[in-house]
């Protein structure tokens, strides 16, 4: 696939306007508000994932609407201190899959979060174990539109609170620094790290790539790819929904998280990335921090030639350079 978005010097001043809704604070602070209160997390049981160097539990905290969420908690084995940790948020139609999958984060010193999506893990990977009992709100059946038609219905607010409370419950496990926590994801999960880092004031880091969810307005035209077409799809058969359509993804847009962000972000993308278009990414790194007061400390890589993966393992080591030093004691 060539490059199909705006050439690199256009999106480097990409500053669209993210239409946001007058109540989208609000609206995020009572969805919050009725997720908290209680403590986060729920269970926190030893597995045995095969592997020496490393210790993992099955955990599971309480989410959206308390519901339980479960996830993968592992740190380097046998070791006293509390580390520096890193939630993670998986890609769109996965689950959390085996606890041997996602080792990079532990193997580099820090303790490791992996979040399960509700409702998602059936469309590759190794699955889930999260259900989603609002899965039958109107809309497709695809997440991406579950409960399109009405924001407190949609699967993203579910979803994203799901990854707000995956902070609190990382910092109320054992071996965690506190004061020193990450959110980390590609695609839908990059998606979701930026949300968090909107959501929550007091982040110690953000790194992004390839995420869905931002600029949405102008994916929806751009690319029939991925969750995007399944939107359009949707709405190509209910024609008369668009605007509830329009109003609901005002709320999950990334860019107005971006806004709203004041943590260090690393950020990554692809030019030819026809899955999450890299205007989407450009436009939340260019509002990054906007209205915190401050520039946050920020930097995006772009890989010209490279599409929905990006920069693959080499933005990797990218990232773990960059995270050791900003979360250096």
């Amino acid at each position: 696939m060539p490059a199909f978005d705006l050439p690199l010097d256009a999106l480097e001043n990409h500053r669209p306007d993210p239409g946001e809704p007058a109540d989208f604070d609000t609206f995020w602070e009572a969805t919050l508000k009725e997720a908290g209160g209680s403590a986060p997390v729920l269970s926190a049981v030893p597995v045995d994932s095969g592997l020496r160097l490393v210790e993992t539990w099955d955990v599971t905290f309480r989410g959206f609407a308390g519901e339980p969420v479960r996830a993968w908690y592992t740190r380097p084995a046998r070791d006293p201190l509390a580390r520096p940790a890193v939630v993670e948020y998986a890609g769109y139609g996965r689950g959390r899959g085996l606890p041997h999958e996602r080792l990079t984060w532990a193997c580099a010193g820090y303790a490791h979060l992996l979040m399960d999506n509700r409702g998602q893990g059936d469309q590759y990977g190794s699955g889930g174990d999260t259900p989603d009992p609002h899965a039958a709100a109107p809309g497709g059946p695809g997440p991406a539109v579950r409960g399109l038609l009405d924001p407190h219905d949609y699967h993203y607010r579910r979803l994203i609170t799901d990854a707000v409370r995956a902070v609190a419950a990382l910092r109320a496990l054992p071996g965690v620094d506190r004061t020193r926590v990450a959110a980390v994801g590609n695609s839908q999960g990059g998606g979701l790290a930026l949300a968090v880092a909107g959501l929550v004031p007091d982040l110690a880091a953000v790194l992004v790539s390839a995420p869905l969810l931002c600029g949405i307005r102008r994916a929806l035209d751009l690319t029939d790819a991925g969750p995007y077409g399944e939107i359009a799809g949707y709405l190509a058969v209910h024609r008369d929904a668009v605007a509830a359509a329009r109003r609901t993804l005002g709320y999950v847009e990334g860019i107005s998280f971006a806004r709203r962000a004041t943590a260090p972000a690393h950020f990554g993308v692809g030019l030819r990335d026809t899955v999450c278009p890299p205007s989407g990414a450009y436009a939340a790194y260019n509002r990054y921090g906007e209205l915190g007061g401050h520039d946050p400390v920020r930097e995006i890589h772009a890989y010209p030639f490279n599409q929905h993966e990006g920069g693959d393992a080499v933005h990797v080591r990218r990232q773990l350079d960059w995270l050791a030093g900003v979360l250096a004691p």
